[in-house]
């Protein structure tokens, strides 16, 4: 059969007004998952912060309700609800909720800095929701508009007077379409953001609201209000204490930003910084309150300028070894919060994790390098206990990496490594990977696909054992346990070592089946409950090998699940014509190149972060207990309750 090669005016397809954002709502907010419901909320909250950063709000609500309704409200000027000059016959409010890219932030006159800059905030989230109702107080007088999946259901009404002068209210509730019938929003983490964004807005209230059957944690209560009067300042006093802290002085303080390099910049900075005396670290940077969760030119500038400030202190008088100091050594330890406020900022994507205008690094380090140095000047005995502090940070980790280096040449000798193992060639832990592979056959395929340079491969024969329904005993007498410990120069349990540990990627690479899945499962449950610290620091991944082979002619893609096959099939990526699919049965049956160009090579393959913090440690370590342990009551109670959310995506 031919291929279709027709290409003409009929085959494009044009979208309007929102159906962009319900077709590829990951361009938008970053996915489908729970990350991008409660970005949602945060496009809402965003817009009543920038209410309150121009100076016309005081005071926001956020109610949680039930069936997934959430409530934001402000005291701010309102919506404007007359009709549009170009849009006769539509209000602006209409406009804004129902068209991409309008707003009042595209120009200097409504707003000087806002978070939301690209007009997409609300329209996307009246998009992607089942049922939106807004709600806009304007000159003592109620107005009201309803939609659903972005169409307005209703026209605007005035529904009479009011004693409030002014003020917007979104109630919103997420398209199960869109984000499936199980989500939820989260208690824990609204009422988190709340009281955030009232520490970076000192005097703004925020007041919290929420059905007691709605709470999952019994430390959030029903109600509060946020307002705190030291702003940021108090936001580090509540994330550590005092006593935790090398200084009892903070440097902290607020000031405009330099503009030598670019006066259209106009911004502002608050800061606080310390450094903690255990192992505690946070960084949290804002850009108009957005929470920059990836960092981005802000935080470079600052860190780069603590940096500069302390050695240039440290040369001034006359300490040498302040030459030694990187900045790992002043992040070490540090406990951080940043909030700019500038005009036009620009993120790496429409869910802003990122800050990326370039202009702000240069400003911010000239900005807080001078007043740091300054600050160091005026207290001595502070600035001697940060220097000697990074300084012994700086020699303990020259010492460590001399020491990692001798350990990592003459590992091979002192552990007496299994046969089965072939290891990589570089004696550096920095940049090597190890695969843990199911069977012989995958290892051999891996072998081959390698780069032996920095990847070493590891075959394991079958199912590893459960830890978590066997005896200390059992587990140490197992040989694919003993195995794995020697070839990763660690013990388990207390005994573990992590200055020993001999590889900084450890890749669990298994068949994207359900057997795969079982034995990820159990390699898992052993990291977790035995060398809980590789999943602390980072260090353990998931490969994702693909289940299925597309190919047209001499196209060829791959997918990892029959959900991503059936996508790229409807997309018609690989064009109209035949589309040849070949299913993997296991990494095996893949040769060294498909193999390599998949899961193997840095440059194109997917890896899965296992991760946790010490937070959320105890909370995940009851899941384990409840899935893995001896009693199967839990887990056949845990089956039963979530067997019937299993999709077509799991198979």
């Amino acid at each position: 059969m031919k291929p279709n090669n027709s290409y003409e005016a009929k085959d494009i397809e044009v979208l309007e007004g929102l159906d962009p954002v319900r077709k590829r709502p990951g361009m938008y907010i970053g996915g489908t998952d729970d990350k991008a419901v409660h970005h949602l909320a945060l496009e809402i909250i965003d817009n009543s912060m920038d209410e309150a950063i121009a100076g016309h709000a005081d005071l926001i609500k956020i109610s949680l309700l039930e069936h997934n309704l959430l409530k934001i409200e402000d005291n701010g000027r309102g919506i404007p609800i007359d009709n549009h000059p170009k849009f006769p016959g539509k209000s602006a409010l209409e406009i804004i909720i129902g068209t991409l890219h309008a707003g009042g932030k595209f120009s200097v006159g409504a707003y000087k800095t806002s978070g939301g800059l690209h007009g997409v905030g609300i329209s996307v989230v009246n998009a992607l929701s089942e049922t939106l109702e807004v709600t806009v107080v304007r000159d003592k007088k109620i107005y009201s508009q309803n939609y659903s999946r972005g169409k307005a259901v209703s026209k605007l009404k005035c529904m009479g007077s009011t004693t409030k002068k002014s003020g917007t209210s979104v109630k919103f509730k997420p398209d199960h379409k869109i984000f499936g019938n199980n989500f939820s929003f989260s208690s824990e983490k609204l009422f988190k953001e709340c009281q955030s964004k009232a520490f970076l807005l000192s005097g703004v209230k925020l007041e919290w609201n929420c059905k007691e059957d709605l709470l999952k944690n019994k430390n959030i209560k029903t109600k509060e209000i946020f307002c705190y009067p030291n702003g940021i300042i108090d936001y580090m006093n509540d994330c550590i204490p005092s006593d935790y802290l090398l200084n009892q002085v903070h440097f902290s303080g607020e000031t405009k930003l330099r503009e030598k390099n670019n006066p259209k910049l106009n911004g502002s900075i608050c800061w606080v910084c310390n450094w903690s005396l255990n192992y505690t670290q946070f960084i949290k940077s804002y850009c108009n309150l957005i929470h920059t969760t990836e960092g981005g030119t802000h935080e470079t500038g600052f860190w780069s300028a603590i940096l500069k400030g302390i050695k240039s202190y440290g040369e001034l008088i006359g300490n040498k070894k302040v030459s030694l100091i990187t900045r790992d050594d002043i992040n070490a330890n540090l406990c951080g919060i940043i909030s700019i406020f500038i005009n036009n900022p620009t993120f790496s994507g429409q869910t802003k994790d990122k800050l990326t205008t370039q202009e702000v690094l240069k400003s911010v380090e000239i900005t807080i390098k001078s007043l740091f140095e300054n600050w160091l000047t005026n207290d001595p005995k502070n600035a001697n206990q940060l220097i000697e502090n990074f300084i012994a940070k700086s020699e303990e980790r020259i010492r460590k990496k001399n020491e990692k280096d001798t350990l990592r040449k003459s590992a091979v000798k002192k552990l007496r490594l299994p046969g089965k193992l072939s290891d990589c060639l570089q004696n550096s832990k920095q940049g090597s990977e190890l695969f843990i592979v199911e069977g012989d056959s995958a290892g051999g395929s891996a072998k081959q696909a390698r780069d032996r340079n920095f990847q070493a491969i590891l075959p394991l024969k079958g199912k590893i054992l459960n830890v978590m329904s066997s005896t200390t005993e059992k587990m140490l007498q197992n040989q694919e346990i003993n195995d794995l410990c020697k070839c990763l120069g660690v013990n388990v349990g207390d005994k573990f070592n992590y200055e020993n540990l001999r590889y900084e990627k450890i890749i669990i690479m298994t068949d994207a089946d359900v057997d795969g899945a079982h034995i990820s499962s159990l390699l898992l449950t052993f990291f977790f409950t035995q060398m809980p610290e590789l999943i602390l620091k980072g260090n353990l991944f998931l490969a994702v090998p693909p289940l299925f082979r597309l190919s047209a002619g001499s196209k060829i893609l791959y997918a990892s699940s029959t959900d991503e096959k059936d996508e790229i099939i409807s997309s018609n990526i690989l064009g109209k014509g035949k589309v040849e699919i070949s299913r993997f049965k296991g990494l095996g049956e893949m040769n060294p190149s498909q193999l390599k160009e998949t899961t193997m090579n840095p440059n194109s393959r997917k890896l899965i972060l296992i991760k946790t913090n010490n937070d959320s440690y105890h909370n995940n370590n009851e899941l384990v207990q409840k899935l893995m342990g001896k009693n199967p009551e839990p887990r056949f109670d845990f089956i039963i309750e979530n067997a019937k959310f299993i999709g077509s995506s799991y198979i």
